[in-house]
């Protein structure tokens, strides 16, 4: 389990996550051998998850976003692995999540322009297998996109 120590390494890496061994065994007042175990602990317990960058798509020149809900036709046992199948074939897809009850998946798309997105639509989201609805939300904002955990 976490201790006061390594929850402490964690809320700091979380507020600034290109902050430096060095730096970060500093901050908290402990060696940089010392963090450097305890970050080794932490990736080998599954805890720490390797590095990430993070794609503002718009930026990037994605200014269309949309999130996908759908519910399979569950006439085949194997639909929902060949939907998912399919679906991590598609470049635009950069989400894909599958729940209980109505909706079985949700794809988020990412798509340059209208234009782009109807193309994208038409040839890769409508030849996805076993769809019996689709529902599309078109993202507007995003209102919090922290994925700090309280620790």
């Amino acid at each position: 389990m976490l201790d006061a120590t390594d929850r402490m390494i964690l809320r700091r890496w979380q507020a600034e996550p290109d902050l430096q061994v060095t730096e970060l065994a500093q901050e908290i007042g402990l060696s940089q051998s010392v963090v450097s175990r305890r970050i080794e602990g932490l990736r080998e317990a599954g805890i720490l998850r390797g590095v990430h960058g993070v794609i503002d798509w718009r930026a990037a020149g994605h200014g269309v976003e949309v999130s996908l809900r759908f519910t399979l036709d569950k006439s085949d046992p194997r639909a929902l692995d060949g939907f998912l199948a399919s679906a991590r074939k598609v470049p635009e897809v950069i989400e894909i999540q599958t729940f209980l009850g109505r909706v079985d998946v949700r794809l988020a798309v990412v798509a340059r322009n209208l234009n782009d997105w109807q193309e994208i639509y038409r040839s890769r989201i409508l030849t996805l297998p076993h769809i019996a609805e689709i529902e599309a939300l078109m993202h507007v904002a995003r209102v919090k996109t922290d994925a700090i955990l309280p620790v």
